[in-house]
């Protein structure tokens, strides 16, 4: 078993009238007082209990199933919220009971350490895009760059040819 959060530990003091409804998903069902009423009008006291049942429930954050108690009213609303994970998370904290937020403290835990990696691997992932951008650019430049050395050398070669030699061979020998 888990270890039991100071939170969750300071709750189990709580007197509940229905304390089995704290070790499933109850949904807030508890127990039902009321009388049984025969023809003769002579009342009995009696008791109703909630229609639980145990069932594994997949948890895709925590990536196995969740053995857990729980009522027809609960296993209805976790279908309609899509799953025990969307349950867990946006079911009020009174309708869990003490087994629901320990469930939601570990979906909320690995949901975080999830988003934490996803995170870690776009940072990572935006690093190697913004350094293949930057060495792109550098090439568009050098290339630029070249382009304008290759032109401004074809403008001395037509000056050249059409005004002649400026300066004497042994001048340009020694500039190359």
């Amino acid at each position: 078993m888990f270890s039991t959060p100071p939170i969750l530990a300071s709750l189990s003091k709580i007197s509940t009238p229905f304390r089995r409804s704290q070790l499933g998903l109850f949904h807030g069902k508890t127990k039902q007082y009321g009388n049984n009423v025969p023809h003769s009008k002579h009342k009995t006291r009696r008791t109703w209990l909630p229609n639980v049942h145990t069932k594994r429930l997949t948890s895709d954050a925590l990536g196995h199933d969740v053995k857990v108690k729980l009522t027809t009213r609960a296993l209805k609303s976790i279908n309609k919220h899509g799953g025990v994970d969307n349950y867990l998370l946006r079911t009020k904290p009174d309708l869990l009971g003490m087994e629901g937020m320990r469930l939601r403290i570990l979906v909320r835990e690995k949901l975080d350490v999830k988003r934490a990696e996803d995170e870690a691997l776009a940072q990572a992932e935006a690093k190697v895009q913004l350094k293949k951008e930057m060495k792109e650019e550098k090439q568009k430049r050098r290339a630029k760059v070249a382009i304008v050395r290759k032109s401004r050398e074809l403008g001395r070669n037509v000056t050249e040819g059409i005004f002649g030699s400026v300066g004497s061979s042994a001048q340009r020998v020694n500039a190359s």
